[in-house]
């Protein structure tokens, strides 16, 4: 190879590497109506197969405020896991009007065990492991955000 094409090579393999192609996922607010207060998140949107797959894999932290959430239409039986993921999360189960079904807390990370709540959901929302406690975020609250139908986007 000449020394020509060696940096436009590197160039497109580390573009490849690094997803430039890759449309990056939508970033919305979501808010947590629990017994105590509202918590509010700013969270990525996972929505198409690729994106649920990939999850917060290799990822090395997550802001406090931030997360990921999985959107499930139709709604179905996740199984989920924490392969290649290397921070501790917890994964709160979501049904189609926004109640928390489960609470996983704590995942270990690299972990190959399925994690299921045993019913159909709408959603699963990814937090720092220790948050949902840290918050008193229990199962019965509420998630608002507009794929559960309750709350006004700025299109309505």
């Amino acid at each position: 190879m000449s020394l020509l094409r060696f940096p436009a090579f590197a160039l497109i393999t580390a573009a490849l590497a690094f997803g430039a192609s890759a449309d990056p996922m939508e970033v919305t607010p979501l808010s947590i109506s629990s017994a105590d207060a509202t918590h509010e998140f700013s969270v990525e949107v996972a929505n198409d197969p690729d994106e649920i797959s990939f999850g917060l894999m290799e990822r090395e932290s997550m802001d406090a405020d931030k997360g990921m959430l999985f959107d499930f239409t139709p709604p179905r039986e996740p199984a989920m896991y924490m392969k290649n993921t290397l921070i501790p999360l917890d994964m709160l189960f979501i049904s189609s009007d926004g109640s928390i079904e489960m609470i996983a807390r704590n995942t270990v990370p690299g972990s190959l065990r399925t994690i299921s709540p045993g019913v159909p959901v709408k959603a699963v929302l990814e937090l720092n492991g220790g948050l949902a406690a840290e918050l008193g975020i229990q199962p019965g609250d509420t998630v608002q955000h507009p794929i559960f139908g309750n709350v006004e986007t700025a299109a309505e």
